[in-house]
């Protein structure tokens, strides 16, 4: 019964002649742009230069968010006094143990964290402070350079 209903209302829709008042028959639209608005041109100058403009945008918040991960990256860096005292630390507690240590042990010792003992370390042995070496067991272990036997510097 309610398919008879539905095909029948839509072949009256199909039907010429249908007055005017009914919804879909007439020939005027419906609205009308006021005369007093205006076009927002800012929104075409982004759909024109959509290739361009977001592909900027995205560049933009990639090159900040790097930006923003350098800074603090940099700024867990310790300052100047701590280094110092910290490498001060690794220097006596290498002094005591004349044959070496390695890096884990030399973080417990001094009580800094792992990763920014090994980068102390590299810094030490870049400066020419420490000497590492290989052990047998595949270890890096750090020694004071001159506090054991090593081949001297030939001075001219």
């Amino acid at each position: 019964m309610l398919t008879l209903i539905l095909s029948l209302l839509v072949r009256l829709l199909q039907v010429e002649g249908l007055p005017s008042w009914f919804p879909g028959q007439s020939d005027k639209p419906n609205y009308y742009k006021p005369t007093t608005s205006m076009s927002p041109t800012y929104l075409e100058m982004l759909e024109q230069n959509s290739h361009i403009i977001y592909p900027a945008l995205g560049i933009l918040t990639g090159v900040l968010l790097v930006a923003g991960i350098l800074q603090a990256w940099r700024s867990q860096d310790m300052d100047g006094l701590t280094k110092v005292e910290f490498k001060r630390a690794i220097v006596n507690e290498l002094r005591r143990n004349l044959s070496g240590l390695p890096g884990d042990v030399i973080a417990r010792a001094v009580g800094l964290d792992r990763l920014k003992t090994m980068k102390l370390l590299e810094q030490m042995q870049q400066e020419g402070l420490l000497i590492s070496y290989m052990s047998s067991s595949q270890l890096r272990l750090y020694r004071v350079r001159g506090a054991g036997p090593e081949k001297k510097d030939a001075r001219y």
